[in-house]
């Protein structure tokens, strides 16, 4: 294992020194490297799960939920694997959790361009800002620690969503 597991420089060592599922949780865990892009690592894990929700909106509502619930299963063992590899809590290269609470912020609404996009700005909002209970319940250790903070925004922006959608009579 690295000593420096600070930068990107650990994780590549990481991933390369991994084999079979820690490989793999280290590929998920970061979406497929957007985690990586430095700068805003959570804002492009987002962004980075745009494809997955036009996926979720074209299925039926109780396939749609099972997909939000297997993907949300899927991001806590990863994100505990990817944790332990690097040896570090909640690494921000870790950004499978945003693209879990972006589901849940779409899950269940009218397919549109507003929804993705308000849905996106209002989820980055909960997400940095972490209203409460969000920031009590980040302190959650494991994967669980790193996925429900996410949720718990997602389901904030989902809210406000639903009740933009009724103010303005949309979808």
């Amino acid at each position: 294992m690295p000593t420096d597991q600070s930068g990107s420089l650990g994780f590549r060592e990481s991933l390369r020194e991994s084999r079979g599922l820690s490989k793999g949780a280290l590929v998920l865990s970061t979406w497929f490297g957007a985690g990586l892009i430095p700068g805003a690592p959570g804002t492009f894990g987002t962004l980075f799960g745009t494809p997955l929700v036009l996926v979720m909106w074209h299925l039926p509502a109780l396939y749609a939920i099972a997909l939000v619930v297997l993907f949300v299963l899927l991001a806590v063992w990863s994100s505990a694997m990817s944790q332990n590899i690097l040896a570090e809590k909640d690494p921000s290269r870790v950004v499978i959790d945003e693209v879990s609470g972006f589901l849940l912020t779409l899950l269940l609404l009218a397919p549109s361009l507003f929804s993705l996009v308000a849905g996106f700005v209002l989820f980055r909002i909960f997400d940095i800002l972490k209203p409460f209970p969000i920031r009590r319940i980040e302190k959650v250790g494991g994967g669980w620690g790193v996925v429900v903070d996410d949720l718990v925004a997602g389901v904030y922006a989902n809210l406000c969503l639903r009740l933009i959608a009724f103010a303005f009579k949309l979808g």
